[in-house]
């Protein structure tokens, strides 16, 4: 078989190779400068983006500690007499096994 080359100079020499580790070197130190610069840029972002949803949450963080302390009220009591757990409702008429029955209605209300 035939050995093709693509090059019709001589093998690199020591300077060549010794300028091609100085240059890869350099893209890499840029490489990770731009990465360290990028990475600060997202971390910075991410910490100002949390600090807004932060301080736009507060009033329902408030409100979410407020329910927190009326259940913990509530369980530290502990009654489940009828009196506190349906109070101020008002049931008119029967109500059997989930089904609802109409008491007292009148024809003349249905016209």
């Amino acid at each position: 078989m035939k050995q093709i080359s693509y090059s019709s100079t001589n093998p690199p020499g020591l300077l060549q190779k010794a300028l091609a580790i100085v240059v890869t070197a350099a893209l890499a130190v840029l490489g990770f400068m731009f990465s360290a610069v990028l990475l600060a840029i997202i971390l910075i972002a991410l910490v100002a983006g949390g600090a807004y949803m932060w301080w736009k949450t507060r009033k329902v963080r408030k409100q979410m500690r407020q329910m927190q302390e009326q259940v913990r009220d509530f369980q530290t009591r502990g009654t489940t007499s009828e009196s506190t757990v349906f109070q101020g409702e008002i049931f008119e008429g029967e109500v059997i096994e989930g089904e609802a029955i109409r008491v007292g209605e009148s024809r003349e209300t249905r016209r």
